[in-house]
Formats: structure tokens, sequence, C-alpha cells
């Protein structure tokens, strides 16, 4: 999977969950892909979302915005598998950055060790990572590390923080700011960058210094990774609880109507409407996008070369007429996340027009009504 222009639409299966994007791969695939991108130089803002990113994206467009930015997107979390095993979406399994990161530190080595820079963490923290990172693992070092402290993200951006960090020239830059700065700080910063990968991925930090001790398999596998955290950081019991909340109503107003609601449409028979796609250029000014049918995972790569083709043209705004839609999935609707940003990076803009009230509706219920223009 490549990740480069406007060929990514074609390349990467995802899914909306909640209105965040998602990858379609396990463990091992997302190891196989970051192991690529380092031997081919090939840049990858790595994003794992969790359920405290599912909610803060709810109130947070920047944030919501730096993960559908991103090039590819885990599932890290137990109530996001859960939720796509209740919506019959195919994320079968749980990857969470601390796995990937034990898992990349464990491999044979190929050519060379993978250098990692640790960015951020608590006082010391970063440092004793890195101590511990060059004492214990067979195919990683580290090759430096900094704690900016608790200064903004424009304190911690300026160019020779920038250049200090890639003069060590990083495989993998490590973020741990908390979510909300780190993905800030990312966006801000990904393009003065060398490093091919670049995550925030905070509790990482923790294990590998030895200052956090991880759940046990089975607490994992439970869901119950949160209590076993707040027994080992206590002042995490807030955000969980906020969490826990939010992620109680998210069930009871959107994922549990979507599950009803869409295993309502799927018995009609419009749901085996095959889906077209046809566009049109206007003046030169602007494009017309008319798909009619139902549309699926099973039938949406047809939709994605439309849309890399109009990507690929003359850089124009796009209005999707959806008089004649008929139905909608998840996948279409992390496509049509995708193609908005790839849009967006032509400083272009996406209009739906014409919605049918179920589009309308499946929109809602996939969280996502309000990140499109109409």
């Amino acid at each position: 999977m490549k990740n480069q222009g406007s060929s990514s639409i074609l390349t990467r299966d995802i899914f909306c969950i909640l209105g965040l994007p998602f990858d379609t791969v396990n463990l091992s695939e997302t190891s196989t892909l970051i192991n690529s991108d380092i031997e081919q130089k090939q840049r990858c803002f790595l994003t794992t979302p969790n359920l405290n990113f599912l909610i803060t994206a709810q109130s947070d467009s920047l944030f919501f915005q730096s993960v559908v930015d991103s090039d590819l997107i885990i599932a890290d979390g137990m109530p996001i598998i859960w939720i796509a095993k209740l919506l019959n979406i195919p994320l079968t399994t749980r990857v969470a950055g601390s796995d990937l990161f034990d898992k990349l530190s464990k491999q044979k080595i190929q050519h060379k060790k993978t250098s990692v820079f640790f960015f951020g963490g608590q006082e010391g923290i970063a440092e004793k990572a890195s101590q511990e990172l060059n004492r214990s693992s067979q195919a990683m070092s580290c090759c430096g590390f900094y704690d900016p402290g608790f200064v903004s993200v424009e304190k911690m951006s300026t160019p020779a923080i920038i250049e200090y960090i890639n003069k060590t020239n990083p495989d993998f830059l490590l973020v741990a700011l908390g979510a909300g700065k780190g993905q800030a700080w990312i966006q801000k910063n990904r393009e003065q960058l060398n490093a091919p990968i670049i995550s925030h991925l905070g509790a990482v930090v923790n294990f590998v210094a030895g200052n956090v001790i991880r759940a046990p398999i089975f607490w994992q596998q439970c869901g119950l990774e949160w209590l076993w955290r707040i027994k080992q950081e206590p002042g995490l019991w807030k955000r969980y609880s906020f969490d826990g909340l939010a992620f109680l109503k998210l069930l009871s107003f959107k994922v549990f109507p979507l599950a009803f609601y869409d295993k309502k449409l799927k018995k009609s028979d419009s749901f085996k409407t095959p889906a077209t796609i046809n566009y049109q250029y206007i003046e030169n000014s602007h494009c017309i996008v008319n798909i009619t049918g139902s549309v699926k995972h099973e039938n949406l790569n047809n939709i994605k070369q439309t849309f890399f083709e109009i990507l690929k043209g003359k850089p124009v705004d796009v209005a999707l007429d959806c008089t004649e839609l008929t139905y909608i999935d998840s996948s279409f609707i992390g496509t049509l996340l995708l193609f908005q940003r790839q849009l967006n990076q032509q400083n272009c803009e996406l209009l739906l027009q014409n919605l049918p009230k179920r589009i309308y509706r499946i929109l809602n219920l996939n969280n996502v009504l309000n990140r499109f223009q109409f």
C-alpha cells in the first residue's frame, strides 16, 4: 500500500467508524508497510486512534483533520473493534501502537537497525527509553531524544529543534506529547522533518523506559487495558471516565440506530441496485459527478478509479450529485473523506448535492454530517 498523492485513493482499503477513517490492516501487514516505507525512504504519518481519539475528534475539528490527513490509520482500541463487528465492518483485529513498536523492535534485522528518535514524554523518560532500547532491542537503536517541556506547539517547533532532530537522521520519529498536542505538532512540522515514519505513540515511551508496565494479554483482549492503566497512572481516571460516558452516548444515539437502520436498508430492493458513476467538467471551472444506485465495498473500485482520474486532472471544485443514490456503506464514506482531503490539498472543495433522506440519515448516524458541505 502506497500512500503518496492521489494514488492513495486507489490503494487504501478504508472504512469509516463513528466519523474516523481506518485502514483494514492487521499487525503483520502494518509492520510490513512500515518496514517498506523505511527502506524506500517514503514518508508515512502513522496514526493509531483509540477511544480517546474517537471522542476527541467529535468536538475538535483540527484533531479530526490530523487523523484524516494520516497516511496509515490503525485501530488501537478494542471499543473500535467491537463497533466494527456490530456494524459488519471487516476491521477484525486491534493493532495497538505498542504492539507494533514491540514487533518492530524484536524483528530480525534485514540490513541495519531501525533508528528511533524519542520526542517528548515526561521529564527524563525519553532518555531512559533511549538507554533501554539500545540495551535490549535487536532491531532498533535510539539515535536521539528531546524533551521540549510543557510549552506550546509553536515553541517546540523552532528551526533549531527541527534541525536537531533531522541531524540524527531517524527512521522512526516517535512523538509523546499527549494526543492533541502530538498530532498538532506532527501536522505543523511533518513536511520539514526527514524521518520516513512519524507517529504519536504516547504510551510507548513509558513502556520502553519501564516506567509503566503494560497490561497482561488477557486484560488487553477483554478491553480492560484502561483499568490496568488507571491502576498504574491514577491521573488517567478522569479522561477514561469522560471517554466512557461519551462512548455510551455514541452507542445509544449513533451505533445501535445505525446497525438497525443499515440492516433494514440491506433488506430493501434498492440495496441491490447496481452503482454507476459519471462526471463532466463545466467550463473547466468545476466538475459534476453523478452517482446512482447502491454503493458498497464490493463495487467501490470503479468509483475509486473515477475519483482518481478527477484528482489527476486539472484542480477543480467537485459537486457530487446524489439524487439517485440509494445506499452507501462505511467504505464509501471513508473513501469520500479521503477524496475530500486530497481535493482540499489542491485548494479545491467537495460539495454534496441533492441528498436523499436515507443518505442524509446514513451520514448522520456515521457521525460525518458536519464533515461535508451541502
